[in-house]
């Protein structure tokens, strides 16, 4: 069910939001419409899924971790491989 809504903005932005809107071919109710189902549903995702970029979403499910998968050992056994060639060139 539609409601109608008053909004108080600049007539400036107004004539150039309704200017837009028709060279869309859309009203600019149903531009602002978008717009605050488009926000509303960001701030529902980011507070269940937390800021994740979009890089980050699309991969998530694309690879399976092993039940095991110590990723603190992983980290460290990185770290100690990266740092022990550093040593192992003569940078001491």
């Amino acid at each position: 069910m539609n409601t109608k809504l008053t909004l108080t903005i600049d007539k400036s932005v107004i004539e150039r939001a309704k200017a837009y809107a028709g060279k869309q071919g859309r009203s600019l109710s149903s531009m602002v419409e978008n717009y605050l189902k488009a926000v509303t549903n960001k701030e529902e995702n980011i507070a269940i899924e937390g800021e994740l970029s979009p890089i980050v979403k699309s991969l998530v499910g694309s690879f399976k971790m092993p039940k095991d998968f110590d990723y603190k050992k992983e980290i460290t056994k990185m770290r100690d491989e990266k740092y022990q060639k550093y040593l192992d060139s003569g940078n001491e």
